[in-house]
């Protein structure tokens, strides 16, 4: 899992380089601010995109003494960091589209532009269609925040080619500035919501309520198990971590309730790859935590 996060990456970083480098040439000939603008874009998604091949090694190393739980957070953390990165961007547009629609300077060669933004339509469509499939089986919340950035190249390449469409051949005076705007704005709205997975995963957010509801239900069809409560659950990068009781027959045997837990965490391995179970087994009507509910719980009876 880890190698294709890191090889989605290594394609994240290959593709800004190219990108870079064609904008930057087209900025050159055409003078448009949008085209300035999908540059800066461009080199910013090289900067974030190394973050992010930073990011998905760290958080592949093993656990070691100091971090117990590994070390998948990193890329919650390198996700973070792209929402900056693309924050910051979206300011440094914002502010060049209002000094451009000011002056009034109008864009040239506009073929040149809009043929790089055509190439980098193309190239960014193969290359989140590739993200796509990595998050769909890794569950890396780097690659998905980088995939929703070059997402948003998507509408910002349109964008220019709009602007400079409508500027250069329709003679719409300031087009280019103001599409230098909205691609700001985006941007903008872009970052708020690539920053929301990766805050929840630092805050230790619970699992959808219907991935709950299928462990819960999975756990319930072992007839030993007399109630569930306490069931907590987190992610930490590609990896899930999940701990809760059990309430068990009081006169079982320990080797008996040690053989019905391993069969439950067998199948629950099964249903939920990666995911690493704490079970602790109570006699039935042990209570923990008087009047928690979220401690006592019991989370079989509406299983059954």
């Amino acid at each position: 899992m880890s190698n294709l996060a890191r090889r989605a990456a290594l394609a994240s970083v290959a593709c800004a380089v190219l990108l870079g480098s064609l904008k930057a040439w087209a900025a050159w000939r055409t003078g448009s601010v949008a085209v300035l603008a999908s540059l800066a874009d461009s080199v910013l998604d090289l900067v974030a995109s190394l973050v992010t091949l930073g990011g998905v090694h760290w958080a592949a190393q093993p656990a070691d003494d100091d971090h117990r739980f590994g070390h998948g957070k990193a890329e919650a953390l390198a996700a973070l960091f792209q929402v900056a990165v693309i924050a910051v961007s979206a300011f440094a547009i914002l502010l060049r589209a209002g000094q451009r629609l000011m002056a009034q300077q109008p864009s040239t060669d506009a073929e040149y532009g809009i043929g790089v933004s055509l190439v980098a339509i193309a190239v960014t469509l193969v290359l989140t269609r590739y993200q796509q499939s990595v998050v769909r089986r890794t569950g890396s919340i780097a690659i998905g925040t980088d995939r929703v950035h070059y997402q948003s190249d998507l509408f910002l390449n349109g964008a220019v080619i709009a602007a400079l469409l409508l500027e250069s051949y329709a003679g719409l005076a300031g087009a280019d500035a103001v599409f230098g705007i909205v691609i700001g704005l985006w941007l903008l709205f872009g970052a708020w919501r690539a920053s929301v997975d990766a805050i929840d995963q630092l805050m230790d957010k619970e699992w959808p309520e219907a991935k709950r509801q299928r462990f819960v239900e999975i756990a319930a069809r072992h007839p030993e198990l007399i109630g569930l409560h306490d069931l907590r659950t987190r992610t930490s990068g590609v990896k899930d971590f999940v701990q809760f009781h059990i309430w068990m027959d009081a006169h079982m045997t320990l080797l008996e309730s040690h053989d019905v837990v391993e069969r439950l965490e067998k199948e629950l391995a099964e249903e939920f790859p990666g995911t690493e179970v704490l079970i602790h087994v109570d006699p039935e009507g042990q209570v923990d935590e008087p009047g928690n509910p979220l401690a006592e719980t019991d989370l079989l009876k509406d299983t059954r």
